[in-house]
């Protein structure tokens, strides 16, 4: 696999001990972190069983990045619509699958981005109506409470898809295959993790459509500890270990993974 490195705006203090932590107590004065995964996401967060424990490039890339700190983890799952809130209310150190967006900025701190990945579209293998993004024009498309994907299609490329409003992506799958709405939308990464899963009878159209930036949403108080995480995701890719995961989950999906780029960080104040 081919890198392009892509200039790292790492912003702000070096030093891990030297590091302002805002009004709040900072994540560099914890042992464990605590690191909020989605549940719903095959390839990115999911239980394979029940009962069983999270697994997922967002669980190895939270492992990672402790270690990294010379922390240990605690994985806990989070809902796209109670991620906010967690962080809030200080359940989570971190979330991570969080779209680096203007709006959300404005409430809170994120490290990275630390994958880019593209906005595509999920159909039925039947599905002869829907090839690219203006085709949603009319369609039911699949809304997941919380998540902002539905609304880059409607609100703001203005096409004027029909939201059905769901809790989660496994939601969205059964309502495709059952045919009651017509095609999901979402990121890549997260459609090809659900490809993996189902198999037979879905069809990514590859359409990469709206630059996703994947950041590590944290609290804003904590500027320092937003600076070390962003030097663990620096060493990520510095020795390899975030193509090699890339690899890992989604490898045999089809998605394009010839070339990882190192994502333009924007810092963390």
């Amino acid at each position: 696999m081919r890198l392009r490195v892509v200039a790292l705006g790492l912003a702000g203090c070096l030093p891990l001990a030297g590091c302002g932590s805002g009004d709040g107590a900072s994540i560099l004065a914890e042992d464990t972190l605590v690191a909020g995964v989605r549940p719903d996401l095959p390839g990115i967060g999911y239980r394979q069983r029940q009962g069983g424990e999270l697994e997922g490039l967002d669980v190895d890339v939270a492992r990672a990045v402790a270690a990294r700190m010379g922390k240990k983890v605690r994985i806990v799952p989070v809902l796209a619509g109670d991620r906010e809130r967690m962080l809030r209310d200080r359940a989570v150190d971190m979330v991570l699958t969080f779209w680096v967006e203007p709006a959300w900025k404005e409430r809170l701190a994120f490290a990275g981005p630390y994958y880019v990945s593209y906005q595509d579209i999920l159909v039925r293998d039947d599905e002869r109506r829907i090839r690219r993004v203006r085709d949603l024009k009319g369609r039911r498309l699949c809304a997941v409470a919380g998540a902002g994907a539905a609304g880059q299609v409607i609100d703001k490329w203005r096409i004027p898809a029909v939201p059905v409003s769901a809790r989660s992506y496994d939601e969205c799958v059964t309502m495709l295959r059952s045919g009651d709405i017509d095609a999901i939308s979402t990121n890549d990464t997260i459609l090809a993790g659900l490809k993996n899963r189902e198999g037979a009878g879905f069809k990514l159209l590859n359409a990469r459509v709206g630059e996703r930036r994947t950041g590590i949403g944290m609290r804003q108080d904590d500027p320092g500890g937003c600076e070390a995480v962003n030097r663990a995701i620096t060493q990520m890719y510095q020795d390899g270990t975030m193509p090699r995961l890339m690899r890992k989950w989604f490898g045999a999906s089809g998605l394009d993974l010839s070339e990882v780029a190192v994502p333009q960080f924007e810092g963390c104040s």
